[in-house]
């Protein structure tokens, strides 16, 4: 690994996406997770739970995007014109499930709020299956053509291994919304939220135990690196150790420390996927070839370089005004005659 300007941006790039994750993860995860509660009451906190901060946590995915088209314009092109279809259908379920949350207590009829509460459900759950079959195609590998270009469909997008990679993001983000939900709630619903938390790590350790058996199997280029670079298992094991600490915080009353494990866990994985993948943006399969790499698909030094200068100014920005929301709306969730 070469730690120049393309190296810097690929990493920048990743934080950025890592950061949209940890944060938006746990709004998908109680948007998964919301029609499992019947009353009323209990939906309403599961949303205002995430009321104040899930806008501003999905300005990780904005600047993350900049970023990706600022530093490697190609990849952006590639990525948005050969996914058309699918980044259309992750935009309408982002659309549909903001939408859903600000409509949904305009109107006290029940069929008003269960046709919201449905949106903002399916919506979530389209949405992390669509952001982990993206990943998985980017880590299986797509067609591309000499220019870079995709010359596949979007059903060849639906291959098992990428909906694999989507329902294991499906069920990362359930645990992680469940844990943030259980340290945001109090009462009956805490109950409930811890429980379902339970659930979810079961669900998504069966998931990730399939989707490292099949990567080992038939990703082998996947697994090639961690071979060749034994202290990558590292990360593999920091994030088996994130994850058995959860029912461990669980049990000794610590929410909020169960919940930076979760965090732990994303990041962790986000980290192996980055350290796997480089230096490839998009691999190219079967022709590795034609792969849009952090060289080849890169904006000029000069443009990364002045970028760089932007995003040392703006990076920090995001991360402060992250900071303080969270700081201003921490604690328990308290209904008043504001609350959605």
């Amino acid at each position: 690994m070469n730690f120049d300007l393309n190296t810097i941006w690929f990493v920048l790039v990743g934080v950025l996406f890592t950061g949209y994750a940890m944060l938006d993860g746990f709004d998908l995860g109680i948007g998964a997770l919301h029609l499992f509660t019947k009353k009323d009451e209990e939906r309403r906190v599961l949303l205002n739970a995430i009321g104040p901060v899930w806008d501003g946590n999905e300005v990780w995915l904005v600047t993350g995007g900049g970023a990706l088209f600022a530093a490697f314009p190609d990849v952006y092109a590639t990525a948005f014109s050969g996914f058309y279809l699918a980044l259309y259908l992750l935009l309408a379920s982002l659309i549909f499930r903001a939408v859903a949350i600000e409509f949904r207590s305009k109107r006290p009829e029940h069929w008003w709020r269960q046709m919201w509460d449905v949106s903002f459900s399916v919506g979530s759950i389209l949405s992390a299956l669509l952001i982990g079959v993206a990943l998985g195609n980017i880590a299986w590998g797509v067609p591309l053509d000499a220019d870079g270009e995709y010359t596949g469909t979007f059903i060849g997008l639906l291959r098992p291994y990428p909906l694999l990679v989507g329902v294991t993001t499906v069920a990362l983000f359930m645990m992680h919304g469940a844990i943030f939900g259980a340290m945001k709630t109090e009462g009956e619903l805490h109950d409930k939220l811890r429980a379902w938390a339970m659930n979810a790590i079961i669900f998504f350790v069966i998931c990730a135990v399939t989707l490292t058996m099949a990567t080992l199997l038939y990703a082998t280029h996947i697994a090639a690196r961690v071979h060749d670079n034994p202290w990558l298992f590292s990360i593999a094991l920091a994030n088996m150790l994130a994850i058995a600490n959860i029912p461990r915080e669980f049990h000794r009353g610590r929410d909020r420390m169960a919940f930076v494990s979760s965090c732990a866990a994303i990041i962790t994985l986000m980290a192996l996927f980055a350290l796997d993948a480089y230096p490839f943006m998009i691999y190219s399969a079967p022709n590795p070839e034609n792969s849009l790499t952090i060289y080849n698909a890169a904006s000029s030094p000069r443009t990364l370089g002045n970028m760089l200068i932007i995003a040392c100014i703006g990076v920090p920005i995001v991360i402060a005004y992250t900071v303080c929301i969270y700081w201003i709306f921490r604690g328990k969730v308290k209904m008043d005659r504001m609350s959605y």
